[in-house]
């Protein structure tokens, strides 16, 4: 491949990002935008994924920002906003499975326990694979194809009380490797990115001072991240230069998972 300026630019890409209108997802959105992307901004509340999309535009984005609701755990959904974002953007080249929620749940609150885990499979996993599935007919006729699911480094390890969300984020890990190595052939790459502890909503709830002592004890860098660092990294593995990059499981952590002690 020769190496001009076009292969470090998405400008002109279609992308979808799911849980785009705060945190993560909407950072990206709003890089993918600046960057010149077409960007499909979705979310459950169509109201909020219209405030984000017009504060990207007013911040000066070169893409267009198309803001769609719809519930990932909605078949559906996604078979209708997969078609109205090719019809309307021109195909999809990027997919971006970063929709979430929390799921602490104690093993022994069989109730709880037995939602929460039904709700992560709904919302962080199944969706992954009907997304991508239901977007394969354009991404193969993209140039270059790039899918980042969003996982966390509780796929990489785990925390007490929350396995719902910890057996769900080692399968996104696992889908992400698997279908990479079957997409590979067709020069689809499929990249996973790992957060550890960054500013989102859900972590408003934490008080600062109990954030500040586990970034001092836990986190290499001895902060948290911001949600536009974690952009930063989903950038560089959509970029048509990243072609030889996939499976790849990449924290963005701080330092996070390699601290002992």
């Amino acid at each position: 491949m020769i190496m001009t300026e076009d292969i470090r630019s998405i400008a002109g890409k279609t992308a979808i990002v799911t849980g785009a209108a705060s945190g993560m997802g909407c950072a990206t959105a709003r890089l993918f935008a600046q960057q010149g992307a077409k960007v499909a901004l979705t979310d459950l509340d169509q109201a909020a994924c219209d405030r984000a999309a017009e504060a990207i535009r007013a911040e000066g984005a070169r893409g267009e920002v198309l803001p769609l609701a719809f519930n990932v755990a909605d078949h559906e959904a996604i078979r209708r906003v997969i078609a109205e974002v090719a019809n309307r953007l021109g195909g999809i080249d990027i997919i971006v499975n970063n929709a979430g929620i929390v799921g602490f749940a104690s093993i022994d609150d069989p109730e709880n326990y037995e939602k929460q885990w039904q709700r992560c499979i709904d919302v962080m996993i199944t969706p992954h694979q009907r997304i991508i599935r239901e977007a394969l007919p354009h991404l193969r006729r993209s140039e270059a194809a790039r899918i980042v699911n969003i996982a966390s480094t509780e796929g990489l390890g785990a925390t007490p009380g929350d396995s719902p969300y910890v057996a769900v984020k080692h399968a996104v890990v696992g889908l992400t490797r698997a279908l990479a190595v079957d997409l590979g052939p067709e020069g689809i790459t499929v990249n996973c990115i790992c957060p550890g502890a960054i500013h989102t909503g859900m972590t408003d709830d934490i008080p600062d001072g109990k954030k500040e002592t586990f970034a001092r004890r836990r986190v290499a860098l001895r902060r948290y991240g911001r949600p536009e660092e974690v952009a930063q990294m989903t950038l560089s593995l959509v970029l048509p230069a990243a072609s030889y990059l996939t499976g790849a499981v990449i924290p963005v952590d701080g330092g996070l998972t390699i601290r002992n002690a």
